[in-house]
């Protein structure tokens, strides 16, 4: 079943050290255009989110926001200097006694050197932020999957009115063609008649083969059966497992290139009402399936 190219979905995670959420939002696009918004420090793990992706999806654009939160105290170590701290020590106890200073050392005079206490981001464990965030990504993607799915499943039945619509319409110009020589025939022989008011002999041989002419000319019959094929076409593609549309866009245009030989050789109003009413049809089609992976 042919899927949509929108879609929405959100994963959420949790382990022990971390929580992930994941938005993942899908839009129209002729090529598989995957965008991934995180945090910087874990930028390393993009390929492997497209990877996940790409195994699912293989047409559209993709964007993908990614926050998360680190469930231990704090996620920034601190770090003392001990015998830093010692030695700095020491050496202002000695600047006042060198410089005969009456000034007690306190702990603000410690902690003005930078070096003693660091503040430090906690080191990813690789594997355990990987295995939290695949999981919440996972679930986004499922649900977006899901999403593209139901979409896909309105497409179809939208899509396939329109062809059975335009199969009827081309039932309809098969049976008028086969009238229209005829007429023709009579129109022809009527008006020659007409002109030789019984005056003349009216010359069979030229006759036929005006009306041989007309019906070369005018025969679409190759048009029509080429149609029919196409509308089989599209509809067994419904079926078919992957992305189906770029084959849907090629199909329209084939259908569209027939159905304008159809209304240029037919010379009858029928006809061409009914081409005009298939390539209405034919419009709606082509801008469903913009949205059709």
């Amino acid at each position: 079943m042919i899927k949509s190219m929108t879609g929405f979905g959100r994963g959420e995670f949790s382990d022990e050290l971390y929580s992930f959420s994941v938005e993942m939002k899908t839009l129209n696009h002729r090529y598989n255009d995957i965008i991934i918004k995180m945090p910087k420090h874990i930028n390393f793990l993009g390929e492997k989110i497209k990877k996940i992706i790409k195994g699912k999806i293989s047409r559209g654009r993709v964007e993908v926001y990614i926050d998360y939160k680190y469930l231990s105290d704090s996620e920034v170590e601190i770090k003392t200097d001990i015998s830093l701290a010692n030695s700095y020590l020491k050496a202002l106890e000695n600047l006042n006694q060198e410089l005969h200073i009456n000034d007690k050392v306190n702990l603000d005079h410690i902690l003005y050197n930078d070096d003693i206490i660091k503040v430090e981001k906690k080191e990813l464990d690789e594997e355990k932020i990987w295995s939290c965030l695949k999981k919440a990504v996972e679930i986004a993607l499922e649900e977006t999957m899901f999403m593209r799915a139901q979409e896909g499943k309105e497409l179809y039945k939208d899509i396939r009115s329109n062809l059975l619509i335009i199969e009827e319409k081309a039932k309809e110009i098969e049976k008028r063609s086969s009238l229209v020589i005829k007429e023709y025939k009579v129109k022809l022989e009527e008006r020659v008649k007409e002109l030789l008011e019984d005056k003349y002999t009216l010359d069979e041989d030229k006759l036929s083969n005006e009306i041989v002419f007309f019906a070369d000319k005018s025969d679409i019959n190759e048009e029509v059966i080429r149609l029919y094929s196409h509308i089989n076409q599209f509809m067994k593609s419904f079926d078919e497992k992957g992305p189906v549309g770029r084959k849907f866009d090629f199909l329209i245009q084939e259908m569209n290139r027939e159905v304008n030989t159809i209304g240029s050789k037919a010379n009858d109003i029928e006809i061409s009402n009914n081409v005009v009413e298939i390539k209405s049809e034919l419009e709606k089609i082509r801008e469903q399936i913009q949205n059709v992976e």
